[in-house]
């Protein structure tokens, strides 16, 4: 491991935090995928099935079969819209915001065992994120070290 490159350690890291997360995710009827859902429907409100496919960059029926199993066990709720028949608005349901508010929690937990400054990781995970992504860097003021949310 000590002779891993970065990306390797990275990709590691990730599938190593996802394995975690899912299994403390499993025992209140969530998947990762699930999670991400749920926090654009709380960010958003309501949206097409569509649009939240759009926003969580993944492909619609990737989505469909998300939202199938959130809805199964009453995290979200699905109508069909009154202004296109042909498409779905997704609402998160008061057991999908009390879902969501545990698996923040169990998050949390999942990097507890580990000795790291999870604010400083978190930092340079949105560093490497944004510039991937293109997404131009947030400015800060000189010696403000509370990163933007």
């Amino acid at each position: 491991m000590e002779r891993w490159p970065t990306t390797r350690l990275l990709s590691t890291a990730a599938r190593l935090v996802e394995i975690s997360w899912n299994e403390k995710l499993k025992n209140i009827g969530l998947t990762h995928a699930g999670v991400i859902a749920m926090e654009v429907l709380a960010a958003k409100g309501p949206i097409t099935q569509a649009a939240l496919a759009e926003v969580a960059r993944v492909k619609a029926q990737t989505m469909g079969t998300t939202l199938a199993r959130l809805e199964l066990h009453g995290h979200v709720s699905r109508q069909r819209s009154d202004s296109d028949r042909r498409s779905h608005v997704v609402t998160l349901t008061d057991a999908g915001s009390a879902a969501l508010a545990e698996a923040v929690r169990l998050e949390q937990d999942v990097l507890a065992p580990v000795e790291v400054d999870t604010a400083r990781l978190r930092e340079e995970l949105r560093t490497v994120v944004r510039g991937l992504a293109g997404i131009p860097a947030l400015d800060r003021p000189a010696g403000d070290s509370n990163p933007p949310a």
